[in-house]
């Protein structure tokens, strides 16, 4: 089944500087061959259930292996099976409804 999330996971009692431990997590999403969007408070992400989910493990085995020793995790999950929809549909659909759509 395809998904697209939503997902923040936060280092609690690594200090105040998160940077490492977020790029640590895209690495393992890339690696994974999934469509992301990585944004100011969380990533998107497009995939295979299966895919999506081993990977959000594989984040939090990785943080905790660099030394986290607690994470906070927030996950907002959707699946449509009425017709294929991608992360930019979805984002190009609103876009038309403003009039902000780049000239096709």
């Amino acid at each position: 089944m395809h998904v697209h999330v939503e997902l923040c996971v936060i280092p609690i009692g690594t200090g105040t500087s998160l940077g490492e431990y977020i790029a640590a997590c895209q690495d393992i999403l890339d690696a994974a061959g999934l469509e992301t969007r990585m944004h100011a408070y969380g990533t998107n992400i497009e995939g295979d259930w299966d895919a999506v989910f081993t990977a959000i493990r594989q984040c939090h085995e990785r943080l905790h292996a660099m030394g986290a020793p607690r994470l906070f995790t927030s996950i907002k999950a959707g699946t449509r099976v009425d017709r294929e929809q991608s992360l930019d549909d979805k984002i190009a659909s609103v876009e038309r409804r403003r009039g902000t759509a780049a000239a096709q």
